[in-house]
Parts: structure tokens; sequence; C-alpha cells
């Protein structure tokens, strides 16, 4: 079976659940991130790691693998809710819009290979890859949300599958639930790279086959946007749609409107995150408070410290 994601970290995830729980469960690392520029005392971090050790042993031994091969998993991390998407081709414009949303991390101005030439050469090389282990007869199963780049890879992948003009192999649908109840709570799901290793083979009954009549539908629905080839795609009371680069920047507003004179921007970003629930990056919205700062809106106050994101500074409100 050809899996088939559509971010780096769905890949990753998918890949671990084919084999969690299996063997021994070896100790990992914890990263402390502060979107304010604290630190944690070293008790703090302690606790913390003792926190994940305890999580990531009881997730491993209480773990059923998918099994798998993970050869098999494909991963299109393309950005496709965002910029041009009028070529055919994944090449100059798509590779563009990739350097502009990753231009904020500071690793990208000296690589000699930048994320967009990794993603965009990866997508190049695998998906001819798949094409023809489909039209060989192989099965392909698709993890899919309404998260706006997920439910865009959709419809651009069925649009690679119609352009081969030729039958293929059995497609299959896994569409994450957008709401799930769990230990008296209801948890808001966003897209399936949030999803923990351990939790992915309890989705496997909520597989579907796609329908001849779908997955055209679904390529006409790529044309279609190629076409409108509008600044930003987002979903909208279920519907996949054209959409300005203002979309979101009421949210970021209202964001900032709650912060003081200066504050720090990856608070912001943080709340935005974590507090709607958009689908959207943190480079997305961080290029759009660059817009603002262009405006006059707001302005720097401090640097990011080596390393760091451009979001880890301090902005001031002008007006």
């Amino acid at each position: 079976m050809i899996e088939i994601v559509f971010s780096d970290s769905a890949c990753g995830s998918l890949k671990f659940a084919q084999h969690i729980g299996e063997g021994c469960y070896s100790t990992g690392c914890v990263s402390y991130i502060s979107l304010d520029g604290s630190k944690p005392t070293e008790e703090e971090m302690h606790r913390v790691q003792a926190e994940f050790e305890a999580s990531q042993r009881a997730a491993w031994e209480n773990a059923v693998p998918m099994g798998g091969n993970t050869a098999d998993i494909y991963g299109f991390s393309l950005y496709l809710s965002i910029g041009d998407i009028s070529e055919d081709q994944m090449l100059y414009k798509r590779h563009e819009v990739l350097d502009k949303l990753f231009s904020i991390f500071p690793d990208e101005i000296d690589a000699t290979e930048s994320v967009a030439d990794t993603l965009i050469q990866q997508a190049q090389n695998t998906l001819p890859e798949i094409l023809s282990r489909s039209a060989a007869g192989e099965p392909i199963r698709i993890w899919y949300s309404s998260q706006p780049d997920e439910a865009c890879g959709l419809c651009w992948f069925m649009a690679q599958l119609e352009a081969m003009k030729q039958p293929y192999g059995d497609v299959f649908l896994i569409k994450l639930p957008e709401t799930e109840p769990k230990a008296q709570a209801i948890i808001r799901h966003t897209s399936w790279g949030e999803i923990p290793p351990e939790e992915w083979i309890q989705y496997l009954p909520l597989q579907q086959t796609a329908s001849p009549v779908f997955c055209a539908a679904c390529a006409q629905k790529w044309h279609t946007l190629q076409k409108e080839n509008a600044p930003l795609r987002a979903v909208l009371n279920g519907q996949l749609v054209s959409m300005p680069d203002t979309l979101y920047d009421s949210f970021i507003q209202r964001e900032i409107a709650a912060q003081s004179e200066i504050f720090h921007e990856a608070v912001v970003i943080g709340n935005i995150l974590g507090g709607y629930q958009l689908g959207i990056s943190d480079t997305w919205i961080a290029m759009r408070i660059e817009r603002m700062i262009s405006d006059g809106i707001l302005e720097p106050v401090s640097q990011p410290g080596e390393g760091n994101p451009l979001y880890h500074r301090r902005l001031r409100k002008k007006q």
C-alpha cells in the first residue's frame, strides 16, 4: 500500500507508527522552546524531561504497530494553500513561494541547498515513482484533512493521477476527524502532522474507497484553483476556495491589539496558532507581520538571537 501525506511531520509520525512498540523503548531528547525568550531553570528541565520520558515510555509499551514498509510512505510538504499554483510542473514559481516562506529562518541565508530545493527535488523524484507504481495496479491510501495544505494536497494529487491518462490502482482515503472526544474533553485536530505515532492505527477503520467520480471532481477542483491562482486557498464551510492574502489579518490584528506597546512577536504568533487553530503556519503569520512592518504599522525594537527565526524579536506599535 502506497501511503500519501502532505507534511514532513505527518510523514515522520506515520513512519514511526508502523513499528512503534516493537522491541525495547529507547530514551529520547527534549528541547525547550520559549516564545518570550525566558530560560528554564535546571529543576524545570529535569521535570519536563521526566514527564516526557514517562509519557513516551507508556505510549511505546501500550502501542500497537500499524505494520508496513516505511519505503511506501511519501510526503509532499509543498504548502499548496499559499502562493502561485499556476504551473502544472513544480518548478520556479513553487520554488519562489517556498523560498519566501522559509526565509524567516537564519539557516536558510547561507545554506548551499535551501529547504525549497530539498522539498521540490523530493517531490520531483518521488511523484513519477508513485505514479508508476499506481499504474502497475498498486493501491494508494491518502491521509488528508480540512487543513488547507492537506485539502489542496488531495486535489493536487488527484490531478496528477488524472494527468497519467491511463488506469491506476485503487485509491483509499482517510480524512482526519475535526473533533474527537478524549478523556472527558473534546479534542480539535488541525492536521495529520499533530497526530502522535501511537494513535494512527485507530483511524484505519475510517478508510473509504475513493470513487472515480470523486477523484475526477478533486482533479477538476485543482484545475479551477489553478486558473483562479489566488494568494491563498482555505476551507470555508467545507469547501476549498480561493482567498485574498488578507484572509487571516484580522486574527493577527486582534492579537496585536491585546499586547502592550512593545511586545514579543513570537507570543502573538503562538497565540494565533494555539488559540484559533486555523491550519496556517508560523511562516505565513510572520510574513503578514512583515507586511505590517513595511506598511509602517509596526517596527522592530530588537533583533532575534543567533540561530533564532526572524520572529524571535520585540516589536513596537506605531499607530
